[in-house]
């Protein structure tokens, strides 16, 4: 196994431990006055520790187009996609459904990363993302709801921008580094959180144990490990291997939950966890994860990929 191999593996395994962080921060926000506040306070002070990236890459030469360009990636990536998402759980939608309507986005990102991107996705791929959705849906049980029709396509329209800003992402054109493309990505989303936060009451902090850890969590784990690793994976590969990953977040995320606060690991989710690893695996065999060109493709010419799936 070479070096960057290595270092690719590694920064995947990160990015789905700190992506699974989201979901525990949400579970932190319960106990604060409310998770629009928690979400405006984290991407502000985020935005703070990340300014003096975006100054240097301003000195540096950043154009306008990459800027208008990130500013799009990190509107639809980041905050189209946790308001809509939060919002939707906010108004019923059972959290275990709000993650199968997540877990969509691997297949939805294969399905145009075809045409819009160049990537191929072989049967045996395909098997794979079909049978890690089917773990993600076993891992999180039957959960049904009462909410309006229109609250889960909140949800969908969360998935929908992150497919969309993904394929985006993957577009060539732009080389900003990650931290700075993060820094943008935050001072997007601050002032659209700050509105939503003063539709809901004041956006004044209170000053408690429990909502600066709620903060602190969401700014470490979730905006610095989850995105700026989701970001750097995407460079490094493609946008089908990033986003099988995603099915790897919710079994992690009980395993957090587990470790966090006493939640049982049902023996559903052991086996649907062990379903997600083999889809992933499936979905990603012949993916070569290291470096941006040959982690585009197969080294398997398209006419045999076809002939070697099941």
């Amino acid at each position: 196994m070479n070096r960057a191999l290595l270092v690719t593996l590694l920064l995947e395994a990160a990015m789905v431990v700190a992506w699974s962080s989201g979901f525990i921060g949400g579970k932190l926000s319960a106990d604060t006055p409310g998770v629009f506040l928690v979400l405006f306070w984290r991407f502000l002070i985020a935005s703070l520790l990340l300014a003096p990236f975006f100054v240097q890459a301003l000195r540096k030469g950043l154009s306008a187009t990459q800027l208008c360009r990130q500013a799009i990636i990190g509107f639809f990536g980041m905050t189209v996609y946790l308001a809509a998402g939060l919002k939707g759980i906010e108004l019923g939608v059972p959290a275990g459904l709000a993650a199968l309507i997540g877990a969509l986005q691997p297949m939805a990102t294969a399905a145009l990363a075809g045409p819009l991107l160049g990537e191929l996705v072989g049967r045996r791929q395909w098997f794979g993302l079909l049978l890690g959705f089917a773990g993600v849906a076993l891992a999180v049980g039957g959960s049904s709801g009462d909410a309006p029709v229109w609250a889960y396509g909140l949800c969908l329209l969360g998935m929908a921008s992150l497919v969309g800003a993904t394929l985006y992402a993957k577009t060539p054109g732009d080389s900003t580094a990650p931290l700075p493309a993060l820094a943008i990505h935050c001072l997007v989303a601050t002032p659209v959180f700050l509105i939503l936060t003063l539709s809901e009451g004041s956006f004044v902090p209170p000053l408690d144990r429990d909502f600066l850890f709620a903060v602190a969590w969401f700014i470490v784990f979730s905006t610095l490990g989850g995105y700026g690793l989701y970001w750097l994976c995407l460079k490094r590969t493609t946008a089908t291997r990033v986003s099988s990953l995603i099915y790897l977040t919710p079994p992690v995320t009980m395993i957090w939950a587990w470790a966090m606060f006493g939640e049982a690991l049902s023996p559903a989710g052991w086996i649907g966890f062990g379903l997600c690893l083999l889809g992933v695996a499936l979905a990603n065999r012949h993916q070569h994860p290291e470096g941006n060109n040959r982690g585009k493709l197969s080294t398997v010419p398209a006419s045999d990929q076809s002939a070697r799936s099941p």
